[in-house]
């Protein structure tokens, strides 16, 4: 598996992650960059974009979805809960022929598990998504920080939750959590200087 991290433009400076596996088959974690520089990646990795995911459905995340579905038939998973089209269209864009998540599903693509973790609270659809070591955690898990739940369908009380609920998994420590703004980092520096996920851990003793 290669993992190539593709930042969006300023101000929100979105990470996004294009992951090809052995076969040549790949992902796109939630591609807010131009769709282009995700097309000319795929093609000087002579590879086929098979699926988009995304960690929730905000904004930006999701601003290249459209066009890469367009151009390779992609097909588009992310929770239905961030998929209804009741939602604020200026925080969550319409999505069409969506496929959906279960907490705790996994499904493989090549030789990359990905293994689904609900975890609302930034959105009520909010996962993070655990792969060969690396938990992409969206707008959940950031490096000593955690989303904000001040937005449509936010919650600090479900925020907590889904720490306790990340907390109990057991992930090594050399885990990568790979969030979707700023740097990156580890589960074991988040454990030990994220109060957050700390709190959350003492929680479980």
């Amino acid at each position: 598996m290669k993992i190539f991290h593709i930042q969006a433009s300023m101000p929100l400076c979105t990470n996004t992650f294009l992951l090809i596996g052995e076969q040549g088959h790949a992902v796109v974690i939630d591609p807010n960059a131009p769709a282009q520089r995700y097309l000319e990646l795929l093609q000087q990795q002579n590879a086929q974009l098979v699926a988009v995911l995304l960690t929730h459905g905000h904004y930006d995340h999701m601003g290249a979805v459209a066009q890469l579905r367009e151009k390779t038939g992609a097909s588009l998973m992310m929770s239905q809960l961030d998929a209804s089209p009741h939602m604020d269209e200026r925080l969550f864009p319409p999505v069409h022929d969506v496929t959906c998540y279960t907490d705790g599903e996994k499904f493989c693509i090549d030789d990359m598990e990905f293994q689904v973790i609900a975890t609302p609270g930034h959105t009520s659809g909010s996962v993070c998504l655990l792969c060969g070591g690396n938990l992409f955690s969206g707008d959940t898990l950031f490096c000593g920080e955690i989303g904000r739940t001040d937005l449509e369908t936010g919650s600090m009380v479900q925020m907590n939750a889904s720490l306790r609920k990340l907390a109990a998994l057991g992930l090594d420590d050399d885990t990568r959590v790979l969030p979707g703004h700023g740097p990156f980092s580890t589960m074991g520096k988040e454990k030990e200087a994220n109060y957050y996920l700390s709190a959350a851990l003492e929680d479980q003793l």
